[in-house]
């Protein structure tokens, strides 16, 4: 029972990292879920820095190819995770420029790795389909980043109904994916040139995206089956 206890340990580790796009869509959602309601309380913070810190892990893991890709992306998110971190030394009202555009970079350069994972599959299977929904949600947080970014250089660019209510990841995160899925509420817009060409730019990617992947997944499968 000895011998079997870290045998049945590495055959799950092995499994759990073949269905690494699996794992990490079930990481994204419960990291989207979870933080509004947990981030309130100090305990549960630490854990999900923790949580974050893994998934910043398990993307570099996933999309790396080749060594130099893993290194790149290493040095994207660096910042990310020393800020997120550095907050419980040092009071740090708001994430810095450079922190959010490293984000902005880091999530870019994820998305368009796993795009060329995706490009580079042989057939459809269940990893390729997860791998085009993790792409969708990276490419959503890294125009949070760049809403962040637009912000911190053009203060006021957006109008949020009660900013004292809103964590400030949150708040983007939040714009973002009303934008992409083209939802829409209408209680945050923009208010500069700047930013409404942003949220323009995300709405119509995103439904180019769903279109496009969409029919290249069901083409490719079709293919596939019939040869």
């Amino acid at each position: 029972l000895a011998d079997m206890a870290p045998k049945n340990f590495k055959n799950f580790i092995e499994q759990l990292l073949e269905a690494r796009f699996l794992v990490l869509l079930i990481l994204l959602l419960f990291l989207l879920v979870l933080t509004p309601f947990l981030n309130k309380f100090i305990e549960t913070r630490i854990l999900m820095d923790v949580f974050l810190t893994a998934i910043f892990i398990f993307i570099i893991y996933s999309i790396r190819l080749k060594r130099s890709q893993a290194i790149i992306a290493l040095f994207l998110v660096l910042p990310l995770i020393i800020t997120s971190w550095s907050e419980y030394f040092v009071e740090i009202r708001t994430v810095s420029l450079l922190t959010r555009i490293f984000g902005a970079l880091f999530f870019a350069y994820a998305t368009i790795n796993i795009l060329r994972i995706i490009a580079k599959s042989e057939e459809v299977d269940r990893e390729t389909i997860f791998a085009a929904i993790v792409a969708y949600l990276l490419m959503a947080l890294m125009w949070a980043f760049l809403y962040m970014t637009l912000e911190r250089v053009s203060p006021g660019s957006f109008s949020f109904p009660d900013k004292g209510s809103w964590g400030e990841m949150m708040r983007y995160e939040y714009l973002s994916f009303v934008t992409i899925t083209t939802l829409g509420y209408g209680d945050i817009t923009p208010v500069t040139d700047q930013a409404s060409s942003l949220v323009l730019i995300e709405a119509l990617i995103g439904q180019i995206y769903l279109v496009v992947l969409v029919a290249w997944l069901v083409g490719m499968h079709v293919s596939r089956r019939s040869k």
